[in-house]
């Protein structure tokens, strides 16, 4: 096969140190052929030879899943369907077993219940013998070349839009235009994770990494004067009655599902899951308010009202981050309190809290009962653990080491979950059903040291004490929490948000905890993946 042309790369972002950037494929396609009468094939072996292949070729099962074993760059492997000893529907079956290869089944006839077995056994395509040269440059084509070419072709399209993206970042974007600006570089995200361009995926993170960048200095402007005068987004305790209350009718129950710590990328993800029973009406976002952490966004969802508000109103259903306790022991009070202000009418509501495997469970056998009430919250947080485990555990970092391969443990969750069963069964009936979230994570790689005492908080990602010592360059700094509806645990405390990828480490025993919290996901700061959330509504099919 002929190597692609090179596709020269430049920048156009002022801020990038990006000069040029060339594709190169690889200059052979593998293919491993499985034949015991390979030695009748040299015609083809030949012609694949001059067209730039590279044939490996044995002949029986055995020998094949060897060199599957010791070789992991074979891209494509044709299998003899009648070899004696191992059969070519075994060797298939083990191969599919361990292994993501093509493989092409070649048979003598097409037998309707080898054919079957071939199938059912995920075979990607088959051919007739005598095999046909140009047959099997069709089928070379069709696996992997197409690969190749939608991959180049990823790449080539981004290329276009890497300098429409830059500008929009620099142009001074709005809260709607970040909005859009965050979805573009999820939705680049996603398709290079498909098309499997590791460099192109690092053009990406840089691009995002400046979008962060610049995100930060726009929040840092605006986000007083969206809490004070209620300019700006809708934000956490503006949720409910923007997006949930409106859904409350007597005839069809409406449910909330919050999932704990759910990102847009990650929403995207799970969609074509849930597309397959839901049909998606809208899609739409909001703003988490800071800090991006459980205990804040949360209580302000449900609550209707901003953290300050909350330890006015209810003293005893508030707890300060220094204060000993649950922080998120009251939403359910919290939420029918605001149901019952803002409808000014009592309904039939219920908040279910899943926070372990068995109500897990629990909600998946009775997930019905959710239909003799109006309204009810599910609160599901297994995200939230996940992304907490991910940095306890290296089992965890191992199976989760960066944004896709996290994207695809949350897939394969949900797909296993419960709760898909759960909305499985709710899709039979007639619901309005409600999927948001209360912040988002990033994943941290700048450590920033800050200095505090006894009292100053733990979190990574924002803190809250008094005299706090730390690098103004890397922080929104809050000095009277109140012009932005935070409570004061003192009279002087402060708060401080982390921008973009920082994390904040004391200088006690600092490289060790520079060393443990580095690429880990964390919240509760100033970053597009925790602030701009999805919150979708949908009807079953």
């Amino acid at each position: 096969m002929l190597a692609a042309k090179d596709h020269t790369f430049i920048s156009g972002s002022k801020n990038s140190s990006l000069a040029e950037y060339k594709i190169k494929m690889a200059d052979k396609i593998r293919i491993l052929w499985a034949d015991d009468e390979i030695d009748m094939l040299k015609p083809q072996l030949f012609f694949l030879e001059k067209k730039g292949y590279e044939v490996i070729t044995v002949t029986n099962g055995h020998d094949a899943l060897d060199i599957l074993d010791e070789d992991n760059a074979i891209d494509v492997v044709f299998l003899d369907e009648s070899m004696p000893g191992l059969s070519g529907l075994d060797t298939l079956a083990r191969i599919k077993n361990d292994s993501k290869v093509p493989v092409v089944m070649i048979t003598k006839n097409e037998a309707e219940n080898i054919m079957e077995q071939a199938i059912g056994s995920k075979i990607d395509d088959y051919l007739i013998k005598p095999v046909n040269p140009n047959q099997i440059l069709l089928t070379l084509k069709k696996l992997i070349d197409n690969k190749r070419l939608i991959s180049e072709k990823t790449a080539i399209d981004y290329q276009q839009e890497f300098r429409t993206i830059s500008m929009d970042i620099n142009s001074n974007p709005d809260y709607e235009a970040w909005v859009t600006i965050y979805k573009k570089l999820i939705s680049w995200e996603i398709k290079l994770d498909e098309s499997n361009n590791p460099q192109m995926y690092e053009i990406l993170d840089m691009q995002k990494r400046e979008a962060n960048k610049e995100f930060s200095k726009y929040i840092i402007n605006n986000y007083q004067n969206w809490i004070k005068k209620e300019t700006g987004p809708v934000t956490s305790n503006n949720l409910l009655r923007k997006y949930a209350l409106s859904h409350i009718n007597e005839s069809t129950p409406t449910v909330l599902l919050l999932l704990d710590n759910l990102r847009y990328d990650q929403w995207k993800t799970l969609e074509p899951i849930i597309s397959e029973v839901y049909k998606v009406e809208s899609e739409d976002y909001f703003y988490s308010i800071l800090p991006t952490a459980t205990q804040y966004s949360r209580n302000a969802i449900f609550s209707g009202m901003m953290p300050r508000d909350i330890e006015k109103s209810y003293p005893d259903w508030w707890l300060n981050d220094n204060e000993e306790g649950g922080k998120n022991l009251k939403e359910e009070d919290l939420m029918k309190s605001f149901i019952k202000r803002a409808l000014r009418k009592d309904i039939k509501s219920d908040y279910i809290k899943v926070t372990n495997v068995n109500s897990a469970r629990n909600l998946q056998d009775n997930i019905t009962n959710v239909l003799t009430n109006d309204f009810t919250a599910i609160v599901y947080n297994f995200i939230d653990m996940l992304s907490h485990s991910r940095t306890e555990l290296d089992v965890i970092k191992e199976l989760a080491p960066d944004e896709k391969a996290y994207r695809s443990v949350t897939r394969s969750w949900f797909l296993n979950s419960p709760l898909w069963g759960a909305l499985q069964k709710l899709a039979e009936k007639d619901i309005n059903l409600i999927i948001t979230t209360d912040h988002g994570t990033i994943r941290v790689k700048q450590p920033s040291k800050v200095v505090g005492d006894r009292e100053t908080t733990t979190n990574l990602r924002y803190k809250v004490g008094r005299n706090l010592q730390y690098d103004r360059k890397d922080v929104l700094e809050i000095r009277d929490p109140h012009e932005v509806g935070l409570p004061k645990p003192n009279v002087s405390s402060s708060f401080i948000f982390a921008k973009e990828d920082l994390y904040f480490l004391y200088p006690n025993n600092y490289n060790y905890y520079n060393n443990y919290y580095y690429d880990t996901f964390q919240h509760g700061g100033i970053s597009m993946e925790e602030m701009i959330c999805p919150i979708i509504s949908l009807k079953p099919r």
